[in-house]
Parts: C-alpha cells; structure tokens; sequence
C-alpha cells in the first residue's frame, strides 16, 4: 500500500516515469496517456489517487450527492439520512436547546447547520411531526410543541394486553367489514378467496402457524377493499402484533375450524355487497373464540 501510494504521487508531479507501455485497464494508469496536457494529468492523477485511497480506507465513503457532504464532525450516514436529522434535533430539542413555543431555525439555516439537502430538512421535520414534537405553520415557520416525544403507537401495541389488543382488532373488524361490502372489487374478492381457502386447508392440517396467518390475509383483504386507508393502515399495525398473541393463546387449530362457516358466511355478504349481513357476521365472528 505504501510503495503503491509513492508511485501514484510520483506520476502526479512527473509523467515520464510513468513506463512506455500501452496502459493496462486500471484508473490507475489512464491520467498518463500522452495524449493528455501535463496539467491535466497531474489534476486527473490526483483525483484517482484520491479515490484509490478512500475506496481502501475502510470505514471511509464516497459521497455523491450534495446530502452526503456533512458539515458535522460525525458524517451522517446516507441509508437513513432524514432519520439521522431527525434524531439529532430530537435530542437539541429533549436537552433544552428550545422551549415549547419557540421557532426552529428557517429550512436553508437547518440546511446549511446539518450539511444536507432541503428534501432530507423536510422528512426529518415531518418525522418530528408525527412524533408530536414539531407543528408546520404554513407561511409563518416550524414550532416546538413539546420537548417529549409521544410514544409511538408501535410502541404501544407491543406493550400492551392481549385483552386490549384485541378488542381494538375485532372493532376494527366489525366497521371494516361493513365497508368493504360496499367498496369491494372484482379484484379483492379473489384475493379474500384464496386466503379463506388457505385458512380451511391449513386448519385441517392442523398447521397453527400458517392458519393464523391466513386468517389475518383474510381479514387484511377485507381491510383493503374497505377504501379507507386510515382502517387499512390500523388494522396491518394491529395484526402484525396479533399473530404472536395468537400463538401462544392456541394449542391448536380446533378453534379456527369452527368459525370457519363464519368467515364463509362474511365472505359471501360481501361479495353480495350486503353491507348489513357484513356487519351482522362480523359482529358474530368477534363474538366467537376465533
């Protein structure tokens, strides 16, 4: 590594020493073609030489975007640029730096404080948003609501009861299932089909696993063909953190064979777009173990 940086310096303030031989396919000879002015070739071997050192420098990175030039200390990292924006005025804002009710900085001085571009500027203030912190006034500037940031409702779900959690379940499955009676297209019915074929075959199988999770294929179709995508979005949150409860609840499949005419009877009002009966089998399906 040491004798290889020495040449390539060497050839940066003296060509000639470069040998006479047609250059190889490396970046690395390409800057002494004769064929290029001596100032040229100098600037081009230098710049070579620079990426050569930082492609083998290890924890080093080659920037390419305006987002990716840090002005801090400790260089942002590019997957996750907005989150680390964000994380960063998260912890100003929790140590004191501002005051619920104070204004945040113009987004060219967070900007050019952070070394990134206005669009990362812009998805870490929406993050702060959703986390409660921060409100955008149109016209007027970003405020700081609170110096604590909300749990997230993640958060919440995985910290809570079976008993809680699944009472939200069912209630969204109620309202969902009336809705998507009405909205329901061509399209959902095949995919609501197909998981409630796949929910009767694993459940026979005796397979918990895979029965759970078409279940929640099923009731997830539904969620889909409701148009509303508020319910759609509660309800995948809910069922992600559902299926491990409903692991450990049941011993077996016994339960979701029972209410299997249920879901049949669900998937058939639906597709009659009898929004009524929906909500009727709905209710009855919440009322059942399963």
């Amino acid at each position: 590594m040491f004798f290889a940086v020495i040449f390539l310096l060497a050839c940066c303030t003296n060509p000639q020493r470069v040998p006479n031989r047609s250059p190889p396919a490396s970046d690395f000879y390409l800057f002494a073609s004769r064929r290029t002015p001596r100032r040229r070739r100098r600037a081009t071997g230098r710049t070579l030489l620079k990426k050569y050192l930082f492609a083998n420098s290890g924890p080093f990175a080659t920037f390419e975007s305006s987002d990716d030039m840090m002005s801090t200390n400790q260089p942002l990292k590019r997957q996750s640029l907005a989150d680390e924006v964000a994380g960063r005025m998260e912890q100003q804002i929790t140590r004191g730096a501002y005051k619920p009710g104070d204004q945040l900085p113009t987004e060219p001085e967070l900007m050019q404080h952070f070394g990134v571009g206005r669009s990362s500027i812009r998805e870490a203030v929406k993050i702060l948003v959703n986390r409660g912190m921060v409100k955008v006034q149109q016209g007027v500037g970003m405020f700081i609501i609170t110096t604590e940031p909300k749990e997230s409702l993640s958060n919440k779900l995985m910290g809570a009861h079976y008993q809680d959690l699944n009472e939200v379940r069912l209630l969204l499955e109620v309202k969902i299932a009336e809705k998507a009676a009405i909205h329901r297209n061509a399209k959902d019915l095949s995919k609501m089909k197909v998981y409630l074929k796949d929910r009767a075959r694993f459940a026979k199988a005796n397979n918990k696993e895979e029965t759970i999770q078409a279940d929640i294929n099923f009731h997830t179709a539904i969620a889909e063909a409701s148009g509303n995508p508020i319910l759609i979005d509660l309800y995948k949150t809910i069922a992600t953190h559902m299926k491990q409860s409903f692991m450990d609840r049941y011993k077996d499949t016994s339960s979701f064979l029972s209410s299997q005419d249920l879901h049949e009877g669900l998937l058939e009002s639906i597709t009659d777009k009898d929004p009524a009966r929906a909500l009727i089998m709905a209710t009855k399906i919440s009322t059942h173990s399963k």
